[in-house]
């Protein structure tokens, strides 16, 4: 693999003030599809993309995108959680979006290479990690809705803290009763660009009424819980964890099948199903819905103080992190970055 290092090495900032995405080390991986075939990938000096005007996924929104993390764990050691499950989701989600697959085990080693040439990056505080962000987008240079001959695929690093600036303060989320996300059928399931686009508009009147993100509802009937912008929901109603069931509408998110095998392990029970707003309100008034949580990458598990409602605003559990909240936060952290045993192999080693 060809490897052009950096001659203008960047200062890293303070651990302090990485807050999310801020911040990207001196290098990234490129790999070209042209022709119908893959060329070999590079690690090159991080720099901007020269693109036409006329590229296609400036116009149609064909790209897709994935998130992951590395780690450094006590011990000096780096490495990733679940990676293979991350290109696996993203090879299915190009397949969705008319994109080549790639081969998972070239990319998982070029992968390797580049976290090792910038392991420097790689924080080690509490709560820090570096997020590793693949992307692939269609690159042809003319107009027309068709998918592209051409694509780039790159992988860029980014070390990170908390995802919410206040840390694991419960977060206030609205349920959104008028925008609607993705429809059955549609490209819920993707992490595709176009997903997210749709989701600003609704998030920032949130923001506005002082939520922090918005929870989504089902296409059609406009009363079952879907998922919230940047995060996998579960609910605790009466001792049992609830979450949206896998219909087509909403990412399979890797955290989010972490918490349900976690929870499995602790003989807590866990559900996968539809869940009516009726429901979530009736639970409350009754004092069944005991915690409410979030699980994505980029925030592992994030508690939910607020749920916002018909008008309303349910306080869940005094504002506090709940038990079951609490205990899966410390088990995935633990085994991400080394403290717990990995008792289901998610740990990959960079060696």
């Amino acid at each position: 693999m060809k490897v052009t290092l950096s001659k203008n090495p960047k200062n890293k900032p303070d651990v302090s003030s990485l807050g999310f995405g801020k911040y990207f080390t001196d290098h990234m991986l490129v790999m070209d599809y042209i022709g119908g075939k893959w060329a070999d990938p590079e690690i090159v000096p991080y720099a901007p993309f020269s693109l036409d005007p006329s590229t296609c996924v400036l116009h149609y929104g064909q790209g897709i995108f994935e998130g992951l993390k590395a780690y450094k764990n006590e011990k000096g050691e780096v490495t990733m959680f679940r990676p293979r499950d991350n290109f696996i989701r993203m090879n299915k989600g190009a397949t969705r979006m008319c994109m080549p697959n790639f081969d998972i085990d070239l990319v998982m080693a070029a992968l390797k290479e580049l976290l090792k040439i910038d392991e420097s990056w790689i924080p080690s505080a509490p709560g820090t990690s570096l997020y590793i962000r693949p992307t692939l987008i269609a690159k042809d240079e003319m107009l027309g809705v068709h998918p592209s001959h051409d694509y780039r695929f790159f992988i860029i690093l980014s070390p990170v803290g908390a995802y919410y600036s206040t840390g694991l303060k419960p977060t206030k989320i609205l349920v959104e009763e008028e925008y609607v996300r993705a429809p059955l059928g549609g490209t819920g399931e993707v992490k595709c660009m176009g997903n997210y686009a749709a989701s600003l508009l609704a998030g920032d009147l949130a923001r506005r009424r002082g939520f922090e993100q918005v929870l989504w509802l089902d296409a059609k009937e406009r009363k079952y819980a879907e998922e919230v912008g940047a995060m996998n929901i579960f609910f605790v109603i009466d001792g049992v964890v609830k979450t949206p069931a896998l219909v087509g509408s909403i990412l399979a998110g890797i955290t989010r099948d972490s918490v349900i095998k976690l929870l499995k392990y602790e003989g807590i029970p866990v559900e996968e199903t539809r869940i009516s707003v009726e429901e979530l309100s009736d639970a409350y008034k009754n004092g069944k819905l005991n915690e409410v949580f979030g699980s994505g990458t980029a925030a592992v598990i994030s508690p939910v103080g607020v749920l916002g409602m018909h008008g309303k605003e349910y306080i869940i559990n005094n504002f506090e992190m709940g038990r079951i909240t609490s205990l899966l936060y410390d088990r995935l952290t633990g085994i991400q970055c080394g403290r717990e045993k990995d008792i289901f192999n998610w740990v990959t080693a960079i060696n």
